[in-house]
């Protein structure tokens, strides 16, 4: 079943929303602000989200960039050409605007679930590394290590981008659905234990600390 969250704090509409999506099969969970949305996003992982724009707290445009790899269909009373078209440039994958038809929305929904993309495969090979996601275990040649949440999901980040020297604020925002946890101030231990651990089963340094930048994942013939 899936599963479609509703970002809005006009209680009437996500009702009748609400009801509706539940009517068509979906399961619906519910956000009545920006702040609530991201608190909620780790626990919901939403197939889809609805999105209005004037919320409390956080608005649509600031949580908007925080839902990459989910799709998004902005629902709001904004009707500036402008508007749209610097969402759907943002990551919308759609806009409708309110007052809208609900028909027609159920229909643009049904569509966008039906191209999104399939679940990020769960296992993934960079650098000498394997990485099974499902168990947070990380393999080479001398042996395998368990990961944390925090560090498997920065791991699997850094084998998706090798050689790519990844900021810290990068590194927090993509890694945010999977481990909500994870601060500013707590990133650098997470990635010391990470190094320690594959250290382990490498004897060598797989994440190397770019000075005032980031980190990145070391090749396996680098020094």
């Amino acid at each position: 079943m899936k599963n479609i969250l509703i970002i809005d704090d006009d209680v009437p509409i996500g009702d009748m929303l609400a009801e509706a999506l539940t009517r068509e099969g979906y399961r619906v969970s519910r956000a009545y602000s920006g702040t609530e949305a991201l608190l909620a996003l780790p626990k919901v992982r939403p197939d889809l989200v609805l999105l209005d724009l004037m919320l409390p707290g956080l608005s649509g445009e600031e949580v908007l960039p925080r839902l990459r790899g989910v799709p998004v269909i902005v629902v709001s009373a904004k009707i500036d050409v402008q508007d749209k078209i610097d969402l759907l440039l943002g990551g919308a994958a759609d806009y409708v605007t309110k007052p809208f038809d609900l028909g027609e929305l159920l229909a643009r929904i049904a569509v966008r679930l039906r191209e999104a993309p399939a679940p990020d495969a769960p296992h993934f090979s960079a650098a000498g590394l394997e990485l099974d996601a499902n168990t947070r275990t990380a393999t080479a040649e001398g042996g395998s290590v368990r990961l944390t949440r925090t560090e498997c999901a920065i791991l699997k980040l850094l084998m998706t981008n090798p050689d790519q020297v990844l900021t810290k604020s990068v590194l927090l925002d993509r890694i945010s659905l999977d481990t909500p946890d994870c601060t500013e101030s707590s990133l650098k231990m997470h990635v010391s234990n990470l190094r320690k651990k594959l250290r382990q089963i490498t004897g060598r340094d797989c994440v190397e600390a770019v000075w005032g930048i980031g980190f990145r994942l070391r090749g396996e013939g680098e020094n």
